[in-house]
């Protein structure tokens, strides 16, 4: 019997009615004969096991080298498959009456039991796949909170966006401003220090950059005026107009006439794979709390087993694995496991009910066990060794994942708080969260305002700046599901898997939970599927 990969071991484990820890599989797939001593380790299971255990394989296979001459039994195998799940339990084990996924509004129904056949062996081509990540904090953060640091940061963000201004707009520094006679047109690029209005309703945007600042003046009259709602402090914005004309006297403005910001270029065409593969975003499991819904996660679960999720190869999870601990006030009191290390240990066996051949990317959050500042580095190496499961990789927030070729920007989410908090309801709502994020691609920089709701970890280099257009933009913290294109960039808020709780209940917020988008990367269309 041919058993060379732990892939084949898993498959005939569940095959049998049977799961196993990861270090089972390993043992077994090492063994001189894998499939008997498979045979052999599921003929002396207890009659009550589900899951085989590493000390039950050991003791199996120590019995064996012992008895040289042992008769093991081994029925005939079926022909091995290639599934490579180390999670996954025979339907049969399942809960029999376990409520399939409904079907909602603008989404499919994810309905297992029609769609699964009895043994469904998942076949994907792992050699075309190919994952990349840029833009990863982990191991490179040099920050030590000094002023001098903070000051490196904003530079760097000055320096990057505004190059992406100077090729749009002929502008020229405040210092030189300042000295050019009045009456004269001109152009500057700057960060934005302050936003006031005037006593006749108008608005005076101070820009600074490396050699002063200036204040410029949009006429309320302007048909571009409303755009001011949509500045925050210390994004980077170019501007257009023209000198007072006491500007030579030291005591001129600049009179808007036009307003650009970084932007997606509206020409912009995304990259796709080359072959038809699919790609689930999911975000906020929340693993710990006492409303993380277990269910719709096995249901999930379940699911990716299935025919009907066979091209999906990627799973992305763009942070809070699990719930923390002090996060919230009274947060222990909606705590199901109190213990933060215990929290990811229950992650770690969650994530191993989906198949094991899926290549699996993950970011922290605000309710993970890293640092709040942004940008947050990857986990430690005590968590890395707990979320071990299917080897997932493990990045900071946020990173760009390439995947086949498409270039997914992942970034938590926490300044989508902020965003949604400072802009009008129709431009940035908690209820259409992928207009909050339109509006972190037009600035080109996913935490813009510092001092707010977003701690900001000064670093040398600003890695919260999108130097590149991303082909998909994809977040969570808010709990909310969205999604979208802006100027052909795909924006997903994903929503989460933890149902309200009495803290979110006090401050308004009702979830989206049990949802998972599913990503076609070959035409960046998406279907999402609800699993609650």
């Amino acid at each position: 019997m041919p058993m060379e990969t732990p892939a084949r071991i898993v498959s005939e484990l569940t095959s049998r009615g049977y799961n196993a820890d990861p270090e089972a599989v390993t043992l077994l797939a090492g063994a001189d004969e894998p499939g008997l001593a498979l045979a052999a380790a599921v003929e002396r299971a207890p009659d009550d096991a589900l899951k085989l255990s590493a000390d039950h394989v050991r003791r199996v296979l120590d019995d064996a080298g012992a008895n040289a001459n042992a008769d093991i039994a081994s029925p005939e195998p079926p022909a091995p498959n290639t599934s490579a799940s180390t999670g996954a339990k025979n339907s049969a084990n399942r809960e029999t009456e376990r409520r399939s996924a409904d079907e909602t509004k603008g989404v499919e129904s994810a309905d297992r039991d029609a769609s699964r056949p009895e043994q469904f062996v998942r076949d994907p081509d792992l050699d075309a796949r190919s994952l990349d990540i840029a833009g990863d904090v982990t191991g490179e953060s040099t920050g030590t909170g000094e002023y001098e640091d903070f000051v490196s940061v904003f530079r760097d963000r000055y320096k990057r966006l505004s190059s992406q201004l100077r090729s749009r707009v002929n502008v020229r520094p405040t210092s030189a401003v300042r000295k050019m006679p009045g009456g004269g047109d001109t152009a500057i690029v700057g960060m934005i220090s302050d936003i006031r209005s005037t006593a006749s309703g108008h608005w005076l945007i101070e820009l600074e950059d490396t050699s002063g600042t200036y204040p410029c003046l949009v006429m309320k009259d302007r048909e571009f005026a409303d755009v001011v709602d949509e500045l925050l402090f210390d994004e980077v914005i170019a501007v257009e107009g023209t000198l007072s004309d006491d500007n030579d006297d030291g005591d001129g403005i600049l009179f808007v006439d036009s307003l650009y910001f970084p932007d997606v270029p509206r020409t912009y065409e995304p990259s796709t794979a080359d072959r038809h593969v699919q790609a689930a975003l999911i975000s906020d499991v929340h693993v710990g709390s006492q409303e993380f819904m277990a269910d719709a996660w096995s249901r999930f679960a379940d699911w990716l087993h299935t025919e009907e999720a066979e091209r999906v190869e990627y799973l992305l999870l763009a942070g809070d694995m699990v719930e923390g601990v002090g996060v919230y006030p009274d947060q222990d009191e909606e705590l199901d496991i109190v213990d933060i290390y215990d929290q990811y240990e229950q992650f770690s066996e969650h994530l191993k009910e989906v198949p094991g051949d899926l290549d699996i990317v993950m970011i922290p959050g605000n309710h993970d066990a890293v640092r709040l500042a942004e940008p947050q580095p990857g986990f430690d190496d005590e968590l890395r060794s707990i979320m071990s499961a299917h080897d997932a990789e493990i990045t900071g927030n946020p990173s760009t994942v390439t995947v086949e070729g498409v270039d997914v920007l992942m970034y938590h989410g926490v300044s989508l708080d902020e965003v949604i908090a400072e802009l009008p309801e129709e431009k940035a709502s908690y209820e259409e969260p992928h207009k909050a994020m339109y509006q972190l691609l037009k600035k080109r920089h996913v935490a813009p305002q510092f001092g707010g709701k977003t701690r900001l970890a000064p670093e040398e280099r600003d890695y919260l700046v999108m130097d590149q257009v991303p082909d998909v933009f994809h977040t969570g913290h808010v709990h909310k599901l969205g999604w979208g294109k802006y100027h052909n960039v795909l924006a997903v808020n994903s929503g989460c898997w933890q149902a309200q709780t009495a803290f979110q209940k006090s401050v308004n917020i009702d979830p989206d939970a049990g949802f998972a988008p599913i990503l076609d990367l070959d035409t960046l269309d998406m279907t999402v599927r609800k699993f609650s």
